[in-house]
């Protein structure tokens, strides 16, 4: 305890005499302003991808005891302070393995795509390009399947990763085209039944075992593929297509809504306004004629659990 309340004073002796170096060098204020707003900058996007992902909740649950650590060192709860800050150098530990994913995507940005845009590299543009091509692939194989009438459910990563859905499955890592889509879900084959997971611009994994949505909101009339569609949706930020083996019929599952009944053109605007524009800005938002921007706000609308 008194090792702590020595590190606690020699902290705020560096911080007296930090601001005191400020006071009597002005010139200094403007590198606190910079280091300052960095930190804000760096804190904000840390916070902000978290907010999209199922940490969350345990990120406030660790901000909680932090606070709780300060306050019983205010009010000299001796014992329980001593317990928390004993084991505070093990929540560091963790906290750097909860966050690997969110870690490992903040590093991935300084050297793609959206750190790059600043310096015109373009490496964002041409990323985008490929999403959007790989919608286009994602419609005409939903379409095939349509024609058909051969059961399908083929979910689009967006920021949640679905690492642990795509474990319960077959590791494919292929490039996403349409005829290897239609090929996995040729009936009586192995890898038929279940989802196909498409992330990071790949066929990552097919036959994947997705969580159930069972409450009695949904219609009976849903299928198994349905169900799952709304369950992953739900429980991640994901995009679910699915083609009823019965009907035909295309949908697709969005934040726990199923969007009933869509035909091509609906699909590929839906797909492309919540992946792609999503991902990348709104500016390819502008490229769609203005029709297509009314039609898919009314397609969007035709929200239904039929």
């Amino acid at each position: 305890m008194e090792n702590l309340s020595i590190n606690f004073n020699n902290i705020m002796q560096n911080i007296t005499e930090y601001f005191t170096d400020i006071y009597y060098h002005p010139f200094k204020s403007i590198i606190f302003i910079l280091d300052l707003l960095i930190v804000c900058y760096i804190i904000y996007k840390f916070v902000e991808s978290a907010r999209h992902s199922r940490v969350w909740q345990l990120l406030k649950g660790i901000v909680l005891i932090i606070l709780i650590t300060i306050l019983s060192n205010v009010l000299q709860f001796k014992i329980l302070n001593y317990i928390l800050t004993v084991f505070m150098p093990y929540g560091v530990i963790a906290m750097i393995v909860i966050f690997q994913p969110e870690l490992r995507r903040m590093l991935e940005q300084l050297g793609t795509n959206k750190f790059t845009k600043y310096f015109g590299v373009g490496m964002e543009k041409d990323l985008a390009t490929k999403t959007k091509e790989d919608i286009y692939k994602i419609v005409i194989a939903a379409k095939e399947l349509s024609n058909e009438k051969v059961g399908g459910l083929i979910v689009i990563e967006r920021e949640i990763q679905l690492d642990d859905i795509m474990e319960s499955g077959v590791k494919v890592g292929a490039d996403v085209s349409p005829q290897l889509l239609v090929n996995l879900f040729v009936p009586k084959t192995p890898l038929h039944d279940g989802a196909v997971i498409i992330s990071n611009n790949k066929i990552e994994a097919a036959a994947c075992i997705l969580p159930l949505a069972d409450d009695k909101e949904i219609a009976n009339g849903l299928g198994t593929r349905h169900r799952a569609a709304i369950g992953i949706s739900r429980e991640t930020d994901a995009i679910a297509v699915v083609i009823s083996e019965e009907t035909g019929k295309i949908s697709v599952a969005k934040d726990g809504t199923l969007i009933a009944d869509l035909k091509e053109e609906a699909l590929k605007n839906i797909l492309i306004k919540h992946v792609v524009n999503k991902r990348f800005g709104d500016e390819n938002r502008k490229n769609l004629p203005r029709f297509q921007k009314g039609k898919l706000k009314k397609d969007e609308k035709h929200k239904t659990n039929n």
